[in-house]
């Protein structure tokens, strides 16, 4: 924690390097840090309150207005716009939701985008993302495992309460089976495939984390299931590879399997395994495997 370098601020708050590099030279609320090879770094509070600059620039504010607030000022300016959100400003606001672990704002986006959207396309437009950027985040090393963990809390009760509140899909619905093998455990990802799922009337069996891949052979013949899904997070693409043959050596169906791109390996899929890079493509074969 502490140090971001210019393409990482870039990437996480949307302004580009050649506008961070011309604000610098113009204004007095950005004032980057240096090594001792003269290489810009930008701190925590700084990244925060560039999250915020960017949501006021985005929304009208003249960027001579902005530097001439107080930090007191711009939140207060910040608050305000968010109380009616322009499309976009919601991801730099759950971002500085997980930075500076605030619930209230956090659950406050969250709700407003499942009210005017539902959770399915909230889960599209704006979790997903969010959970992208937390990987960016976490790949980094720029955010705390506790940062992490008090988010996807907040985000897994809201998933849960959704799951709960779908009607039972009719017994004769096709059959999918969602879990993560061994030492996978962050289960996100496969709550918002179970609520995916069970939305567009699949009968989801839902086996969670850390299961035993010796396990499915017995699952399978108990479920009869048409597909089963699994996501990867772990970072060694030698041990996905692996894990994915041995789940397909325990089952005849076709395996879905999401994750990281950068660390599946989908040129070395077999013929039952199909790539699912994001929400999208979920609903897009689930719907066409129900009809």
């Amino acid at each position: 924690m502490g140090s971001y370098s210019m393409s990482q601020v870039a990437t996480l708050t949307g302004i580009n390097a050649h506008t961070l590099r011309k604000w610098e030279s113009r204004y007095s609320f950005i004032e980057p840090e240096r090594t001792d090879t003269n290489i810009r770094f930008y701190t925590d509070e700084l990244l925060r309150k560039l999250l915020n600059v960017s949501i006021l620039q985005r929304n009208g504010f003249k960027i001579s207005k902005i530097d001439k607030m107080s930090n007191e000022e711009l939140h207060s300016n910040v608050t305000e716009v968010l109380l009616k959100p322009i499309e976009g400003d919601e991801l730099t606001a759950l971002m500085l939701g997980l930075l500076e672990m605030n619930e209230r704002e956090f659950i406050k986006i969250i709700d407003a985008q499942i009210l005017s959207k539902g959770l399915l396309n909230a889960i599209k437009d704006l979790i997903y993302p969010f959970l992208n950027q937390i990987g960016v985040l976490w790949g980094i090393d720029k955010v705390m495992p506790a940062q992490e963990h008090f988010i996807s809390n907040l985000i897994r009760q809201k998933v849960i309460a959704a799951i709960n509140a779908l009607p039972l899909p009719d017994k004769n619905a096709p059959k999918i089976i969602l879990f993560l093998p061994e030492n996978e455990h962050h289960e996100i990802g496969l709550l918002l495939a179970q609520y995916i799922a069970k939305d567009l009337g699949w009968n989801v069996f839902y086996l969670g984390q850390h299961v035993p891949i010796s396990n499915i052979e017995s699952v399978q013949s108990i479920v009869k299931p048409n597909l089963l899904l699994t996501m990867f997070v772990t970072t060694v693409p030698d041990r996905i590879k692996e894990k994915i043959e041995a789940i397909l050596s325990q089952t005849t169906v076709d395996l879905l399997v999401s994750g990281n791109p950068v660390n599946l390996e989908t040129k070395y899929f077999e013929d039952r395994t199909i790539y699912v890079s994001n929400p999208g493509e979920l609903i897009d074969i689930l719907r066409d495997r129900i009809s």
